[in-house]
């Protein structure tokens, strides 16, 4: 559903049964992350083990999010990523999770694009921590934004001079880095041992250095994150 301004919005009720298509070829893998997000309370009402086998579900369920691994069948090179960004152009309400056995800036920057509400982008190991996991794919899920720490920390370290994110100060970066995780301000607070109060300056603070715009807020968060992407993935 898009407002009068263009955007996509994302509205899940919050009792509503979050419906997956989950893509990966190997079966193991597959079938440990479908019983995961089952116990989660997850629908996972379709599995793939190629690309094209995921579009052609996706298209048909119409889940509320795709879960997909990058490197897939048939080439066995970025099909998966390829698949992710045909069901972001195509369905863009649905969120989109990806998988990676390694870190890579240039996939996450190409599945994001130019919008990076509802996407993730995790490396493979986090899956074995279930609750980051599942709460990466809800939050995926309403239109949010989840990128794995690892990814983060690498962008933070290939920053240069001329970076577009050099106006910030060393703490307001940190509070980005962890908002780029996809974390609340909450959790922001949590992870920096910063009070809630002290998250919401800073976070004002990287909205107005980065001259983003007076629209929604998880909107403005989420351009943020963007901006972050795109001078990490630059490097």
């Amino acid at each position: 559903m898009r407002t009068s301004n263009g955007a996509v919005r994302f509205s899940r009720d919050a009792a509503t049964t979050l419906r997956v298509v989950l893509a990966e070829d190997d079966v193991l893998l597959r079938e440990g992350m479908a019983r995961l997000l089952a116990e989660a309370g997850f629908d996972v009402v379709a599995q793939a083990g190629d690309a094209e086998d995921l579009l052609r579900k996706a298209f048909a369920h119409k889940p509320d999010v795709v879960i997909v691994d990058v490197q897939m069948p048939p080439r066995h090179e970025d099909d998966g990523l390829l698949a992710a960004i045909e069901v972001r152009r195509r369905m863009p309400e649905t969120g989109v999770l990806v998988l990676s056995q390694f870190y890579e800036a240039g996939y996450a920057l190409q599945l994001i694009g130019e919008r990076a509400e509802g996407v993730g982008y995790l490396l493979k190991e986090r899956v074995g921590d279930v609750s980051a996991f599942v709460d990466a794919v809800r939050r995926v899920a309403a239109g949010g934004s989840a990128l794995d720490p690892e990814v983060v920390s690498r962008m933070l370290g290939r920053r240069g001079g001329d970076d577009p994110l050099a106006r910030l100060t060393p703490r307001e970066l940190e509070v980005l880095g962890v908002m780029a995780e996809g974390k609340s301000n909450t959790g922001i607070g949590s992870a920096l041992s910063v009070t809630e109060a002290a998250v919401e300056k800073h976070v004002t603070a990287i909205l107005r250095k980065l001259e983003i715009g007076m629209v929604s807020s998880e909107h403005r968060r989420v351009h943020a994150v963007l901006a972050y992407v795109r001078s990490g993935a630059a490097r």
